[in-house]
């Protein structure tokens, strides 16, 4: 049965705030001050027991927010510690009044008087929330700050470790806003302990759609900067552009062209970074349309000759780009890691070899293995090993004679391929004569018409309608399609005893009637 114990709540309250109204000093252990918040404590606990059993949630919610407060405005953590525990596993208690509770307890935790109390109070409301669904949103909260703390001291481990325990994207009690800040500090503190298969997983569970609302422009800069330091260990290169892209959208980048200018450019040089395939050539040719492009027309060069049909010298392409792409980015700048520019320096060669590869195998059909050694300014070793990742990534086709030192980069087709590219490439010939032949018809109708108007004509007197006609006759041949003409020569000039008025109009109706 349900009571309703809000006007003893009242009065209770007002009693406990009497009792409390001497403060003490915190190294005041006199009888009458310890004895006045305990009193206090005994009384709202004993009127807890009759609204819990009375199912009075809001009075009871009351009630336990009292005795934290009494509790922690004088200092008895240990205390509150207990009670919180205690008060939770008090039999039919309500969800509603623990979650208050819980809550309130959590407003002293930047009150207490050390970070060992603190510590202290995190983890009794960590166990007090402990598999409650309704207070999940607290326990993250909890747990973010628990997080920070062993951070703060160098636990890395730990603090990757605690966050790890919780399922965020599972909390339907928590806003997306505040979900995706705490995976984002998880992606974070993964990778600060390199784990980076983790990192990939808890991204995986994030949505790109949120950062479409410029409000969560901030998380979406921490997201892709995550994002690219993760794609940075695999030399995913296509990803990592494609992060910094996304950093280039963004309005605050935007707004300032310094920042745009240096966020594009990293979207140019990872770009040349990757791998060939159909999506990073399209790229290419999609981001030498960007109008920024004209600021930085150094990198619009290169892209400009990754995508033409020409082979690149090595030496050549330094001296042109390699004093630009050192200085202006930290992607080629010598600095703490060497290791890993210089690995993405060799990276940058081999994208202008296989450029060079690729360019080959499109002018020639077959060359001679110490002829394309030369042209790649390699040895014939690594001539051959260049070639046979290109093979083995089925970016193009090729097989070396070595025998005869050959490389052929036309594959042997089988007979029935070669009828049907012979019984394709017939069938175009003959449609191109059969539509030469018709345009050759065609012609010699309208120049046979043009013959009959002109000995027909009065020149003295039908000059002006004569020039007319041979127009109207022009346009009207012109404007019907070539099957469709199936009158002669001959058949026109078979009408030149008429004037020349009815003659016309009887050839082009008679023309469009056929």
């Amino acid at each position: 049965m349900e009571v309703d114990y809000s006007v003893s709540v009242d009065n209770l309250l007002v009693t406990v705030k009497s009792l409390l109204a001497v403060r003490f000093k915190p190294d005041d252990d006199s009888l009458l001050a310890a004895g006045n918040f305990e009193s206090a404590v005994e009384q709202c606990v004993s009127l807890e027991k009759q609204t819990r059993t009375a199912s009075d949630a809001i009075s009871t919610g009351r009630l336990l927010e009292a005795i934290v407060e009494i509790l922690a405005e004088n200092s008895q953590w240990p205390r509150l510690n207990e009670h919180l525990i205690l008060m939770t596993k008090k039999h039919g208690q309500m969800k509603q009044s623990v979650s208050k509770m819980v809550q309130k307890a959590m407003e002293y935790l930047d009150k207490t008087p050390s970070e060992p109390v603190k510590l202290e109070l995190i983890e009794a409301l960590r166990n007090v929330t402990e598999g409650k669904i309704y207070v999940e949103t607290e326990r993250a909260r909890l747990t973010k700050e628990l997080a920070r703390i062993k951070e703060s001291h160098g636990d890395i481990e730990g603090a990757a470790a605690v966050l790890q325990d919780l399922q965020v994207e599972t909390f339907g009690s928590m806003e997306k806003k505040e979900k995706v800040e705490f995976m984002l500090e998880q992606m974070r503190l993964c990778l600060a302990k390199k784990d980076f298969i983790r990192t990939q997983i808890i991204s995986n569970k994030i949505s790109t759609k949120f950062f479409a609302d410029a409000e969560n422009e901030d998380l979406k800069l921490k997201f892709y900067n995550l994002m690219i330091n993760l794609n940075a260990h695999d030399s995913l290169y296509l990803n990592i552009s494609k992060n910094y892209w996304e950093i280039y959208n963004s309005k605050s980048v935007q707004e300032d062209e310094q920042k745009r200018l240096l966020v594009l450019r990293h979207v140019i040089i990872y770009l040349l970074l990757s791998p060939y395939d159909n999506e990073q050539h399209d790229l290419m040719c999609r981001r030498k349309l960007v109008k920024d492009m004209e600021k930085i027309q150094v990198y619009f060069d290169m892209l400009k000759a990754f995508t033409t049909q020409e082979l690149l010298k090595w030496d050549e392409f330094c001296n042109l780009y390699e004093h630009v792409l050192r200085t202006e980015t930290d992607v080629f700048l010598k600095k703490a890691d060497e290791s890993e520019c210089e690995t993405r320096w060799r990276d940058l060669r081999l994208r202008v070899i296989e450029h060079n590869i690729r360019v080959i195998s499109e002018y020639y059909t077959r060359i001679r293995l110490h002829r394309l050694s030369q042209l790649l300014d390699l040895d014939i070793d690594k001539t051959e090993e260049y070639l046979s990742k290109l093979v083995v990534n089925k970016t193009i086709y090729a097989k070396i004679d070595r025998l005869e030192g050959v490389v052929h980069f036309i594959a042997k087709k089988m007979p029935t391929e070669v009828l049907n590219d012979w019984s394709y490439n017939t069938r175009n010939l003959m449609a191109l004569i059969n539509q030469t032949t018709h345009l050759i018809n065609k012609e010699r109708m309208i120049h046979g018409v043009y013959e009959l108007v002109l000995e027909n004509a009065d020149y003295e007197t039908d000059f002006h309608q004569m020039s007319l006609t041979l127009n109207v006759i022009y346009s009207k041949f012109h404007s019907v399609p070539v099957h469709t003409s199936k009158m002669s020569t001959r058949s026109l000039v078979s009408a030149q005893k008429s004037s020349i008025d009815e003659n016309l109009h009887e050839i082009i109706i008679s023309y469009f009637i056929v």
